[in-house]
């Protein structure tokens, strides 16, 4: 899992980069390249394609109007938190597991007095869930105390992995609007310095901070909400997690009562 998370993050930031390339590639260059390419008639008049390019372009045109620093800044955390949210989504994916059918084959081991075939079913399964079961079972002869404070530590160790990660997607949350505030008020000190240079406050003048103030802040906002649908996605799924191990542990301390009540007399 960490192999894949730093591949995602050097695949954002590789991707990125590209971008910031062709974006600082000469204009005339670009204008004999176009002239070169044989554009399509109907991709000219196809209002789809227009609108995609022109949007595209339009975005492109914000981003270097917003001064590269910051928006690079803000672009990164914008990969890096994504990288973080992707990883997180995978590893809660491959947590998830039928728990329902995975209780039902461990309560049919067990009454049949089968605990090492329940432990083996445990350990063929994935998922804190089965764990959560598997740890309970290797206490069983050791009483159903045991088994309860056996089942509740681990409990927490694994609701520990299930939020590994999680505080560096608040961070970059938190991070990318305090990058666009700090575009603002960079911003609105090049607005006064232009004015303190012309002498002069009018619209034309304070125009080019404003607008870094403005696009910056925009944008870092943007990226905030972003991670932050992924971050409220992530939490549903750890609170769904978290409510099949709770389901978990009651179930198997139920059929471990059970159990001992029938072949422990």
């Amino acid at each position: 899992m960490k192999k894949l998370f730093a591949i995602l993050a050097v695949v954002g930031v590789i991707s990125f980069g590209m971008t910031q390339t062709a974006n600082a590639q000469d204009p005339a260059s670009e204008t004999a390249t176009q002239a070169e390419e044989v554009v399509p008639a109907a991709s000219i008049t196809d209002p789809a394609v227009v609108e995609e390019s022109s949007m595209h372009k339009e975005l492109k045109t914000k981003f270097i109007e917003g001064d590269a620093g910051f928006m690079s800044l803000v672009a990164i955390a914008l990969v890096l938190g994504l990288a973080f949210c992707i990883e997180r989504i995978i590893y809660l994916s491959l947590a998830e597991v039928n728990a329902k059918k995975l209780m039902a084959n461990i309560e049919e081991a067990l009454e049949k007095g089968d605990v090492e075939s329940a432990k083996a079913i445990c350990r063929n399964t994935r998922g804190p869930v089965a764990s959560i079961c598997y740890q309970g079972l290797m206490r069983i002869d050791e009483g159903l105390d045991v088994v309860e404070r056996s089942v509740v530590s681990y409990g927490g160790v694994q609701a520990g992995y299930l939020e590994k990660g999680c505080s560096w997607i608040t961070l970059f949350i938190a991070m990318a609007p305090s990058l666009g505030f700090l575009g603002t008020v960079i911003g609105m000190v090049m607005a006064f310095d232009d004015i303190q240079r012309a002498g002069d406050i009018s619209p034309t003048v304070v125009a080019g901070g404003m607008k870094v103030a403005l696009i910056t802040t925009i944008f870092g906002l943007i990226v905030a909400l972003i991670l932050q649908v992924f971050y409220n996605y992530i939490l549903s799924k750890i609170e769904a997690i978290t409510s099949q191990m709770e389901d978990a542990s009651i179930t198997l301390l139920d059929t471990i009562m059970k159990y001992n009540l029938k072949y422990k007399k």
